[in-house]
């Protein structure tokens, strides 16, 4: 087992290196082909100089040589972009190549530089050469950083390059120590101190910032395969349940409407709380299947013209029962006209329902739920108000969320699953509406669902079928 797991750690390690590498290949890649317009002014600008202060030929040949390099880096950033997209990139043979490449256009822009300095003489300061070649160290350490052996060589041939100019002066005019050309070879050995400084920082915030891209990569993953196992969890257990609850809540309805006999009075009690809490099960099912179905993209609407006004007070009368066991009255504020919307009267019956409900349970004993359904320009906005205890502020996200309860202790004095709402929204917004809220802690809370509102003359339409996926 010791051996199965060291195997196990040996492969997710292997892969871990992998993305690595291919992430640091299309991120070198990325960047040296962005660069590439700000590379070719840079190099035709210092070309020209030399060219015009030097030797014409000299210039036109480097121009040419670095032009190979540029168009040769190009091409292969391309290809490289291109496999990663594919999926059929080769890591070590772009390595290699980003090595070639890299020695190559390093070792000519340095003869390029060496070249501007011989031609200088010893008496110039070698302020063009030493500047274009510091100049491209800078841009290695802060573009190139993704390989550290590509950078290395990179600085290294630089570095030589550099060194070269300084310390060929001092070889040739072999001046004393207190002369300007050993202050120069100082001066260019504190430089380079500073870039290797530069390079080391970039290379670490890289490292950083790549480790923490593929961690953030590896738990969204884990994150979206949890989210896939508890998906079909819930829809695995809700099926299992839906069909014996469904038998249950049948037979306890035959023995409460005496099909079996007359049920003795004792009983009728406790055969009330039953059916009421099967009740109550089956509801929580199918819940838990709207939501499921609705992240899988199978949450279907049946689309018909339907009087709103008619739906909501259908849900107030039937809702009426349940709110005086909670001493809570309804009270509704609906004109006589018509209210067509293209919905689904199920759902959006559900929907009023829900607010009902969670209206009546934060609501004190002998308080009102106001319910209103006004029309406003081409929309109808439907509204449910409670005198209850209010909503904190900055709670919507989680009033909306599934199971989202802004008290979820155990202890809590409301109890509920925290999905009436959550699907509530996910109904309103397949019916292309949007639900919100106005509270205040002390006073009460307004829901309000605004829908668009159906002219009169085209309530005929056939009923259509739609899939609505939450986003």
């Amino acid at each position: 087992m010791k051996n199965l797991k060291n195997i196990v750690s040996i492969k997710t390690s292997g892969l871990g290196e992998q993305r690595s590498i291919l992430k640091r290949l299309q991120d070198y890649a990325a960047v040296g082909q962005s660069l590439f317009v700000q590379r070719a002014v840079i190099y035709l600008a210092a070309i020209s100089l030399a060219g015009f202060y030097y030797n014409t030929y000299v210039a036109l040949f480097f121009l040419g040589a670095i032009a190979l390099c540029e168009v040769y880096d190009l091409l292969l950033f391309r290809h490289m972009l291109a496999t990663g997209q594919a999926r059929t990139i080769k890591p070590r043979k772009m390595l290699h190549q980003i090595y070639a490449t890299t020695f190559l256009s390093a070792v000519t822009i340095s003869l390029f530089c060496i070249a501007i300095a011989v031609q200088q003489g010893t008496d110039g300061g070698h302020f063009l050469p030493l500047f274009l070649l510091v100049s491209a160290s800078i841009f290695a350490t802060m573009n190139n950083h993704q390989f550290i052996p590509v950078l290395c060589m990179r600085l290294a041939i630089y570095v030589s390059a550099i060194m070269f100019i300084a310390v060929r002066d001092v070889w040739i005019l072999r001046p004393p120590l207190a002369s300007e050309t050993w202050l120069n070879l100082f001066t260019v050995v504190f430089v380079l101190g500073f870039i290797v400084e530069l390079a080391r920082n970039f290379i670490k915030g890289y490292s950083v910032l790549l480790n923490n891209q593929i961690a953030l990569e590896i738990e969204n993953k884990n994150a979206l395969a949890a989210s896939e196992a508890k998906t079909r969890f819930l829809s695995t257990v809700s099926h299992e349940l839906r069909t014996p609850l469904t038998s249950i809540k049948g037979a306890l309805d035959l023995i409460h409407a005496g099909s079996i006999g007359e049920v003795p009075e004792k009983m009728a009690r406790l055969l009330g709380i039953a059916r009421s809490n099967s009740s109550r099960l089956i509801d929580l099912v199918g819940d838990l299947l709207l939501l499921q179905s609705s992240e899988a993209g199978k949450f279907t609407l049946k689309l018909a013209p339907v009087d709103l006004g008619s739906v909501v007070t259908g849900a107030i009368d039937n809702f009426q029962p349940y709110a005086k066991t909670l001493g809570v009255d309804v009270e509704a504020k609906i004109d006589e006209e018509q209210f067509f919307v293209k919905g689904d009267g199920k759902r959006l019956g559900q929907v009023i329902t829900n607010l009902l409900s969670n209206a009546a349970k934060f609501s004190d004993s002998g308080g009102t739920v106001r319910v209103t359904l006004t029309r406003e320009d081409e929309n109808l906005v439907l509204s449910v108000a409670d005198q209850g205890i209010g909503i904190p502020e900055g709670s919507e996200r989680q009033i909306f969320e599934e199971f989202g309860q802004i008290d979820s202790s155990d202890q809590r004095k409301f109890q509920g699953t925290g999905l009436g709402l959550a699907i509530s929204k996910r109904i309103v917004e397949g019916h292309g509406g949007r639900i919100c809220y106005e509270s205040e802690l002390g006073v009460g809370t307004t829901f309000k669902v605004t829908v668009k509102s159906m002219a009169e003359e085209l309530a005929e339409e056939p009923e259509t079928e739609v899939y609505h996926t939450a986003a």
